[in-house]
């Protein structure tokens, strides 16, 4: 008869504890990637989080972020992408930090209604950069005509090859202007009185996870296991939500676990060597 009537108990009642589906968010943030080389992005990570909202008796959903940041097209949309879906389901976010979350990763943990971290976390980069390398000095030391033929006087703008021109770098300003500003939109926004009065919030810097703490940032210290299990109860069990599978059984990439890192290294060489090195000047401006 305990079985029978057991069955009528909400889940999340039962002595067995309940279930909080978590859902990891790791690694530099661009359109495209493979099967081999995953890149986080909206097409890679929607199905995990799906699944992850649609678990009907899980209190809260587990976000765990690592990413140095990337494409503010893709960030603001995973970041809209889980707003949604809490509005929707009714449940509330909880964004655990690892290595990083910083520019583009930071805007991904606005999602969260809280935001914890580890005190050695770095958290913050709240700006704007663009870079690249110019090569009109190289060109003729080995001899090479650049021949462009286009239609519309803009259309070589910030040309690698050319000479950088005053009206170039002001245009790109501009632009770089008009996306920090929808970033420190966002921050406000999901920040609110939280924030501390400190200009340098909103400079680029990056800061620890204590300190991220102290202006606002983030909201606390915790580990993931520990602070679940303290909140939901000691029974309380974590379920990794992934992205599905794919042709073969293969794991669609855009959710890295653990064990598919060395894969995606390996497979980096073959990918680009110019995503390879961005990715890696993502990674390498936080020490990691």
């Amino acid at each position: 008869m305990a079985g029978f009537w057991t069955r009528w108990i909400p889940k999340r009642l039962r002595k067995e504890g309940v279930t909080i589906p978590v859902v990891r968010l790791h690694g530099a943030i661009m359109s495209g990637g493979s099967q081999f080389r995953p890149a986080l992005n909206l097409a890679n990570v929607a199905g995990a989080l799906e699944k992850a909202f649609s678990k009907k008796d899980a209190p809260v959903v587990a976000i765990s972020i690592n990413s140095p940041g990337g494409s503010p097209v893709q960030s603001r949309l995973i970041y809209q992408r889980i707003r949604a879906l809490a509005d929707e389901k009714k449940k509330r976010v909880l964004v655990f930090v690892e290595d990083v979350a910083a520019s583009g990763g930071y805007m991904i943990a606005l999602a969260g209604d809280e935001i914890l971290v580890d005190p050695t976390s770095i958290v913050g980069s709240i700006g704007v950069v663009s870079g690249g390398f110019g090569f009109p000095e190289l060109l003729k030391k080995i001899g090479v005509e650049r021949r462009v033929y286009t239609a519309g006087e803009n259309k070589v703008i910030l040309d690698p090859f050319q000479p950088e021109k005053e009206g170039d770098i002001e245009y790109l300003k501009t632009l770089q202007l008009e996306i920090h500003k929808v970033f420190i939109d966002m921050v406000k926004l999901r920040r609110g009185e939280r924030l501390a009065d400190d200009a340098t919030i909103f400079s680029g810097l990056f800061w620890t996870g204590v300190r991220g703490v102290d202006l606002g940032l983030v909201d606390g210290v915790g580990e993931m296991r520990e602070v679940l299990k303290r909140r939901f109860g000691p029974q309380t069990k974590l379920e990794l939500v992934g992205g599905g599978r794919g042709l073969f059984g293969r794991r669609v990439p855009g959710v890295i676990f653990g064990s598919d890192h060395g894969q995606a290294m390996a497979a980096s060489a073959a990918s680009g060597l110019a995503e390879t090195l961005e990715e890696r000047a993502l990674w390498g401006r936080y020490g990691l």
